[in-house]
């Protein structure tokens, strides 16, 4: 998803030069292959999006692939780009790097300052590991490694899978199978009162051009909107949006993740950018895009 908004937002500022590999292409947990894609192709600007991704069943469930192929996915991306004297390198990260009960909304700064939330633990620890090498890179060979920690984000080419999913993709797929399949209810895990803030993913895709351009530091950026919905107003929002008018449920016997998780996105403000794509917007255009999906898959 955010990879393919990359290219889009790059292509649409002019850029042609644009070298990708999908992962049929190039597993980059396999050093080997990923040292001599560098050594061959040579790339000047990285952007470091891939990663093992999904929502907090998937997360809970294995914790320890999460760990593995996220450090092994930005080690060998990192340390290649080093090795190849690749001009600057933009790894993405997550806010669930952020302290489970981080003052909100959470400053880039408040990192490392206490207890991580328990079920995204292990991608936590890798995602940290990653900005953290690169931030050790800047200091002991001169690089210039950045760092962006977006929020939750959602839009097209958004995994939609119905257990590795998250939260957003998935209530779209649920209320659309509820609709189609004239469900009189839907149960959504929790009791959906924790908050959550969306990003567009094209929106970060901009911002991603954005600090590519304009930013060189140690400390990472917040990417993210300033706004926040408790997930009970978010199912609420999507079953509109879908067309589903049935009963929502909660089952409570299942965890609701971080209470909260706003981002302080006023740095990024601050170096002169803002998102422009609103939830409401958004989410109709990621169903859009999970019609066509569900279109071309019959």
């Amino acid at each position: 998803m955010v990879g393919s908004a990359i290219v889009r937002e790059l292509k649409r500022q002019g850029y042609d030069n644009i070298i990708t590999r999908t992962h049929a292409e190039l597993d980059l947990t396999r050093q080997a292959d990923v040292e001599k894609f560098f050594a061959e192709e040579k790339p000047e600007y990285v952007f470091l999006a891939a990663a093992k991704v999904g929502g907090i069943g998937a997360n809970s469930a294995s914790p320890a692939d999460f760990m593995y192929l996220n450090m092994m996915i930005e080690m060998n991306v990192i340390h290649a780009a080093w090795q190849n004297n690749c001009r600057k390198l933009e790894f993405l990260g997550s806010s669930c790097i952020y302290p489970k009960f981080a003052p909100q909304p959470m400053r880039e700064d408040c990192l490392l300052t206490s207890a991580l939330e328990p079920t995204n633990e292990a991608y936590a620890l890798a995602k940290i590991s990653g900005l953290k090498y690169c931030e050790y890179l800047n200091r002991q060979y001169g690089t210039d490694y950045i760092s962006l920690m977006p929020t939750n984000l959602y839009g097209p080419n958004d995994n939609y899978h119905p257990t590795r999913s998250h939260v957003l993709p998935a209530l779209i797929r649920r209320f659309h199978e509820a609709k189609v399949q004239n469900l009189p209810n839907v149960t959504c895990w929790g009791d959906g009162s924790a908050l959550r803030e969306f990003l567009y993913v094209d929106d970060l895709a901009n911002l991603c051009v954005f600090l590519m351009n304009n930013y060189s530091g140690n400390e990472t950026v917040n990417a993210g909107t300033g706004k926040e919905i408790s997930i009970k107003n978010l199912a609420e929002l999507v079953a509109e949006i879908v067309g589903y008018d049935g009963e929502i449920l909660w089952d409570t016997s299942k965890p609701n993740g971080t209470p909260r998780k706003l981002l302080d996105v006023s740095k990024a403000t601050a170096l002169g950018w803002t998102y422009k794509t609103e939830l409401r917007d958004g989410i109709k255009l990621a169903y859009e895009d999970f019609l066509r999906k569900e279109t071309s898959c019959r």
